[in-house]
């Protein structure tokens, strides 16, 4: 994957040398290269902003510097086309910009960016891009996703950028040494988070570490930690339990939730028209 990252601030991006990003970079596995957007100003001043039309607060980043920039970044992969048949590579740029006005960026979203051959993100500083930046390279035919980290507002989308390089990076194949921990961590493919993690020493402060875990018997291990993983979200994050597909919920999961103010309601004629529903999970009320 090539990822191209447009900033004002290069050297806010100087933590992407660092770690397992860096080290992908470093090893090929991951095409990262960051550019200082007033490389594309034309006046002496280097100006990358305008006052607003309508008025109002602040300072917009100005259109045609960005279409520059962004003309030259996205033509020099090939045109953008969806996966085809037996690809799982979805060809050509595709335009991501942070915005506390974006959809919400989660691990679904990260995994579906990781399919793609080339990321360029576009990040805005002061109250943001000119809208028509985004509405013309989406007509154009690019993929373009205007993303937001969480519900606050930054300085400039150089933080989240990190945070989007980050995910989308370590989901790249040969990037984790253990492929097997991108499926149990939080916000994988079992929509539920990780459970807790122990190391040595056994005891600590006068806390042991869970029996089960030094019992070297693999079964109990697996189910003592489904169990756990199953109690911490519905505690922390009851709407991921809420999200979660009953019908891939064995009896003892389903034993622990119901345990937790959980149930399974549906999937059965149980309207007043004898109609089947879909089965979901909902807390019990108190």
């Amino acid at each position: 994957m090539r990822i191209d990252v447009v900033t004002i601030f290069p050297d806010y991006l100087a933590a992407l040398d660092l770690s397992l990003v860096g080290k992908a970079r470093r090893a090929g596995l991951l095409d990262l290269r960051v550019h200082d957007l007033r490389e594309w100003t034309t006046d002496r001043h280097r100006t990358v902003d305008d006052t607003p039309f309508g008025g109002g607060a602040g300072m917009v980043m100005r259109p045609d510097v960005w279409g520059r920039a962004l003309d030259d970044l996205m033509l020099e992969t090939s045109a953008p086309t969806v996966p085809a048949a037996g690809d799982d590579v979805a060809r050509g740029a595709h335009l991501v910009v942070p915005t506390p006005a974006g959809e919400v960026f989660t691990q679904r979203r990260a995994e579906e960016l990781a399919t793609e051959e080339h990321l360029v993100l576009a990040c805005g500083r002061y109250e943001g891009i000119d809208a028509r930046v985004a509405e013309h390279y989406r007509s154009a035919g690019h993929r373009v996703s205007e993303l937001s980290i969480g519900d606050y507002v930054l300085n400039g989308g150089e933080v989240a950028a990190l945070v989007m390089v980050e995910a989308v990076g370590r989901l790249l194949p040969g990037v984790v040494g253990n492929p097997h921990s991108l499926v149990e961590e939080s916000h994988g493919a079992a929509g539920l988070l990780e459970y807790p993690v122990y190391t040595k020493p056994p005891r600590w402060e006068d806390r042991e570490v869970p029996e089960v875990l030094l019992s070297g018997h693999h079964a109990r291990i697996e189910r003592w930690r489904r169990d756990q993983a199953l109690e911490r979200t519905a505690a922390r994050r009851p709407d991921m339990v809420a999200a979660l597909d009953p019908e891939l919920l064995d009896r003892h999961d389903r034993e622990v939730l119901a345990g937790l103010g959980w149930q399974v309601v549906g999937g059965a004629a149980d309207g007043p028209d004898g109609r089947r529903s879909s089965a979901r999970l909902e807390r019990v009320a108190e």
